[in-house]
C-alpha cells in the first residue's frame, strides 16, 4: 500500500524533511491497518480504499501537530474508523432517501396527483406563490430531498416547525394545483 506516499508528499504543502520522512515511514508501517479497520466498517474495498487515502490525507495535514508521535497508531485507526463510520451513515441516509423519494413517487401522496394533474411550470408558479417561510421547507423537502432533521438543522428552527410548515406548505399547494 506504499501508493498512498506519492501523491501525499507531493499535493500537499512542503512539510519539514524530516517530517515528511517520518511520515512516509508511518504509511508504510500503518497502511495495511488502516485499511483493515476501513474495510472491516464498510465491507467495500473501493470505499476501503477511499478511506484509507482520505485518512492519510487528514493525518497529512495535521501530522506536524501530533504531540505524542508514539500514539500515532491510535491516532490514525480513530482517524480511518470515524471517517469510515460517516461515510457509512452518509450512504445509508442517500439509500434511505432514495427510498422514500421512490415510494413518495409512487404513493397516492401529495406528489403523484399534482405531478399528474399540473404541469413542472403550473407546479413551480405554485412553489413561488408560497410564504417564503414555507417555499424553503417544501424546495428542501421535496426538490433536494433532505428529510425534516436535516432541515430543521439548516433553517436552525425544530423539527417540529419544519414538520408543521411542510404539512401546511402542501396543502396549500394541493389546493392552488386542484
Amino acid at each position: 500500500m506504499h501508493e498512498y506516499t506519492e501523491p501525499l508528499t507531493t499535493t500537499f504543502p512542503a512539510m519539514e524533511e524530516d517530517l515528511k520522512r517520518e511520515f512516509e515511514v508511518r504509511i508504510t508501517e500503518y497502511s495495511t491497518l488502516v485499511f483493515r479497520v476501513a474495510f472491516g466498517v464498510l465491507r467495500n474495498r473501493e470505499d476501503a480504499e477511499d478511506i484509507t487515502q482520505e485518512a492519510f490525507a487528514k493525518a497529512y495535514r495535521s501530522f506536524s501537530h501530533l504531540r505524542d508521535r508514539e500514539r500515532f497508531r491510535h491516532w490514525i485507526v480513530k482517524i480511518a474508523w470515524r471517517m469510515a463510520l460517516d461515510h457509512q451513515r452518509s450512504r445509508k441516509r442517500r439509500t434511505l432517501r432514495e427510498e422514500i423519494h421512490v415510494e413518495i413517487a409512487g404513493s397516492s401522496s401529495f406528489i403523484a396527483p399534482v405531478a399528474d394533474s399540473a404541469s413542472a411550470e403550473e407546479i413551480w408558479r405554485a412553489i413561488d406563490a408560497l410564504p417564503e417561510k414555507m417555499r424553503i421547507v417544501v424546495i428542501l423537502a421535496n426538490v433536494e430531498e433532505h428529510d425534516t432533521q436535516e432541515i430543521a438543522s439548516m433553517l436552525g428552527v425544530p423539527e417540529g416547525t419544519v414538520k408543521s410548515g411542510l404539512f401546511h406548505a402542501r396543502r396549500l399547494l394541493k389546493e392552488r394545483l386542484q
